[in-house]
């Protein structure tokens, strides 16, 4: 029906904005950088507004010892660089064992080089550029500031691919060595480049992955399933994968934290668009009221 879904095309800072502030919207849904959901957060309160706001991420991937680390490294290298490394869910912390990082670097090596840049439009590029030169340029400063800061650099690294003078490509890029400190082991890079961090118990690794202001997706790798969930039990995020399986839609989608307030998706994905209302007494007072009838 008409009215029932409506696009208005245009810059977010008025668009959104004017959303956000109008009496006659109830509610705001958001996605995006946690900056700007905050500022849509705070001109929504002024009319005590609802929101959902799906915000920014620096998901971890927690590889434990007895994981498969062949499998655990492609697919975090897969799931990482999807659309570019530019998904608020990316696993683009890995923490891996003090004792494994080394067998583990030729598999995270071996598949960010099979990546083939290029144009989107053709079927055999797997990886096309950066959305804009801004985000181009914020992800060139963070790969400079690992290399600053000591991370080692095992593949990729600034600038363009080679054969690539025009476009924002970036190069598929993994840095080892990196602790959590380190501005791209803190910031959301929201771009192809993964950092992997060591630990040398479990619990270290639990609190690494949870020492972020970030809480929206987890992952765990692991042979023994109830060990693994027990971990995954511990982490402050709002979804938690396990040896990579697929997306479930019917499982609810948010974050903790600063990434965000709501969910989407199953059932609390439909209840967070519902607004409750209370009607009472009308079934014992239905003989008192006054009839209808003419």
């Amino acid at each position: 029906p008409k009215g029932v879904f409506n696009m208005l095309n245009g810059s977010g800072r008025v668009i959104g904005e004017a959303m956000s502030r109008h009496p006659d919207v109830d509610m705001v849904s958001f996605t995006g950088s946690t900056g700007a959901g905050a500022q849509v957060g705070e001109t929504a309160a002024r009319t005590i507004k609802r929101v959902c706001l799906e915000l920014g991420g620096k998901s971890a991937n927690i590889v434990l010892r007895d994981a498969d680390l062949e499998k655990a490294a492609r697919w975090n290298i897969q799931r990482g660089f999807f659309n570019t490394g530019q998904s608020c869910h990316a696993p683009s912390r890995m923490l891996v064992h003090e004792s494994q990082v080394e067998q583990i670097i030729p598999f995270l090596v071996d598949e960010a080089n099979r990546f083939r840049l290029g144009d989107p439009r053709d079927p055999a590029t797997t990886m096309g550029p950066i959305v804009s030169r801004a985000q181009f340029n914020s992800i060139q400063r963070h790969i400079q500031s690992g290399i600053d800061e000591g991370a080692r650099l095992i593949v990729g690294g600034l600038g363009r691919p080679e054969g690539f003078e025009r476009g924002f490509f970036t190069r598929p890029t993994v840095f080892v060595d990196v602790t959590p400190e380190m501005t791209i082991c803190r910031e959301e890079i929201f771009g192809p480049v993964l950092v992997v961090v060591p630990y040398s118990t479990e619990a270290q690794a639990l609190e690494i992955a949870n020492d972020s202001p970030y809480g929206l997706g987890g992952y765990v790798f692991g042979g023994d399933r109830r060990k693994a969930y027990e971990f995954a039990s511990g982490l402050r995020a709002g979804r938690v994968c396990f040896n990579g399986a697929p997306t479930n839609s019917l499982t609810p989608m948010g974050g903790y934290k600063e990434s965000g307030i709501g969910r989407s998706m199953g059932v609390f994905g439909l209840q967070e668009y519902l607004e409750i209302k209370s009607v009472y007494g009308f079934d014992e007072e239905a003989a008192a009221l006054p009839s209808l009838k003419a």
